[in-house]
């Protein structure tokens, strides 16, 4: 066919189509690329957008980052944040170090793109700028993947021509306006904040802390400031009224009235004013398509889980679309990817509005309360032992589903296994260990799932019972483990085994006598050897 203006053409040259070129998509294609999948990205922006936007990665976004192999680049550019300090009418209120395994780093989301469209381009992909989706056609609601075949995307090229064209699969990684979660019908459930909000990056004159996140708390609302490359820091405040034209001389004013003294914005970088939305899509999935970061959910700024949200979203779903289309798992797989992201999306959209609700307390006695639990916070040290590993992603789980994911005999589990952090499906195995025995790292295998036999000493008849059972599986590696490697983490007492996922989470577990329960997981996840 020609080439020329309303032309229409089709082609299917590959196993999933992903509209939107941003941070979350670009993971989700470099995830696919990395596993022997065909990837086609499509972005209706004809250029990378050179705005900041999102700011922080945390470590759980990072261990992605760094399995993908752009970690050291990422470090590089960016600043490790390594405390939040609040002050209350510019008096100091608490302050928390955050650990180093918890800490986060700083670091514009168009630099985040451009490591990541780095790696793309060196996995052999290429994303296609100027591209709109018009329409997807051949959608089956009914969920099922084995339904169809695929689906037609309708895509308009900048120079008119129109395309019709046939996948597998579908991704919709197209921002908080998403046209693919539009032509889905897929509700946004949710809520926006009755006050807009101000944002200035800048260079100062003065001295700021390269490595703190302050918040400058006054009844009028908080300041935030956040520190970024290049000495580049960034203002963030309710809008103090509507209409009000945003800049440095705007943000200057209230740095002067409650935030650090002696401060002066210089030259500035990206201002804008924007909304605060806490929403979700009713569906993360329909048939062969799929929402994921911004499509999906949209949620406050606070705590800087939006991107990192997202890129778990790409991370989790990559692996099992390509599971699912080497013929390693059943299509039954991809259920999960919803129903395992719309848990994890409820739970920060909750959070992140409950610290959004504390930057607007405004009248005294919530003024004189939330002051009340920073001290406490501050004398106990609550927050860097608790709430910043949740922030990092180190408590992050998802829902058991199915009996066979747990022993029969749970009483026979060490207590600290049941705790966040500790040994529990659903969590991510532990780190250290998966990269000492080749299961995470940018040269791990990507699509493999790991048996851990633990045994007090030795492999022993009940090791080869479980390899015999891995045999015939695809994918599947039984790696014999000492009980003491595993015991500050609540290893069980006795024989017991984990099955981890390609992803690193632990899909399920067990003990000696429970080699039935494994069998039926694994039949759950993984398709025979032919």
């Amino acid at each position: 066919m020609s080439a020329g203006r309303d032309t229409a053409r089709s082609r299917t040259d590959a196993d999933v189509l992903v509209v939107g070129a941003g941070p979350t998509g670009l993971l989700a294609a470099c995830e696919l690329l990395r596993r022997g999948v065909t990837v086609r990205v499509i972005d209706r922006d004809p250029q990378p957008p050179k705005v900041p936007k999102a700011l922080s990665l945390w470590p759980r976004a990072i261990d992605i980052l760094d399995d993908l192999g752009v970690g050291d680049g990422l470090r590089a550019a960016s600043v490790q944040i390594d405390a939040w300090s609040y002050f209350s009418d510019r008096r100091p209120l608490a302050s928390f170090p955050i650990p180093a395994e918890y800490a986060a780093r700083s670091l514009p989301q168009y630099e985040t793109e451009r490591l990541l469209a780095e790696r793309f381009h060196a996995l052999g992909g290429k994303a296609e700028r100027g591209v709109r989706l018009l329409a997807v056609d051949d959608v089956d609601y009914s969920g099922r993947v084995d339904a169809t075949d695929g689906v037609t995307a309708v895509l308009e090229h900048q120079d008119g021509v129109v395309e019709r064209v046939r996948v597998p699969f579908l991704i919709g990684a197209d921002g908080a306006g998403s046209a693919v979660r539009g032509q889905l019908g897929t509700g946004f459930e949710g809520s926006t904040y009755e006050m807009a909000f101000a944002l200035v990056d800048t260079h100062i004159e003065g001295e700021l802390p390269s490595g703190e996140i302050r918040y400058y708390q006054a009844p009028s609302g908080t300041l935030v400031i956040v520190p970024m490359p290049d000495g580049v820091f960034r203002f963030l405040c309710v809008l103090p009224s509507a209409g009000q034209d945003v800049g440095v001389e705007m943000m200057q004013k209230l740095v002067d009235e409650r935030g650090p003294r002696g401060i002066r914005l210089t030259d500035p970088v990206w201002q804008t004013v924007f909304r605060v939305h806490a929403r979700r899509a009713t569906d993360f999935q329909r048939g062969r398509i799929f929402l994921m970061g911004d499509a999906a959910h949209v949620h406050s700024p606070a705590g800087g889980q939006g991107m990192n949200n997202g890129l778990q979203d790409a991370h989790n779903l990559a692996w099992k679309l390509a599971a699912v289309i080497h013929g390693d798992s059943p299509s039954s797989l991809l259920r999960d990817y919803g129903a395992e992201r719309i848990h994890i999306t409820r739970r920060i959209v909750r959070d992140t509005d409950m610290q959004t609700r504390a930057w607007m307390a405004g009248n005294r006695a919530k003024v004189v309360t939330r002051d009340a639990l920073f001290r406490l916070a501050d004398r106990t040290g609550a927050v860097t032992r608790f709430y910043a590993p949740v922030l990092a992603g180190r408590r992050l789980a998802y829902e058991v589903v199915r009996d066979t994911q747990l022993p029969a005999r749970r009483l026979r589990c060490a207590p600290r296994a049941r705790f966040p952090g500790g040994l529990r499906v659903g969590s991510v195995f532990p780190r250290q260990l998966a990269l000492s025995y080749g299961m995470s790292g940018p040269a791990a295998d990507p699509a493999r799932w790991t048996v851990v036999a633990v045994v007090p000493g030795g492999r022993g008849p009940w090791v080869k019972e479980i390899e015999r059972l891995a045999a015939h599986r695809r994918r599947l590696l039984v790696l014999p483990l000492h009980r003491r490697e595993l015991a500050p983490y609540g290893a069980c007492p006795g024989a017991h085994y984990y099955l981890v996922r390609p992803d690193g989470h632990i899909a399920a577990h067990g003990h000696e006598r429970d080699l039935d329960r494994l069998e039926s997981e694994l039949d759950e996840v993984l398709l025979a050897r032919p």
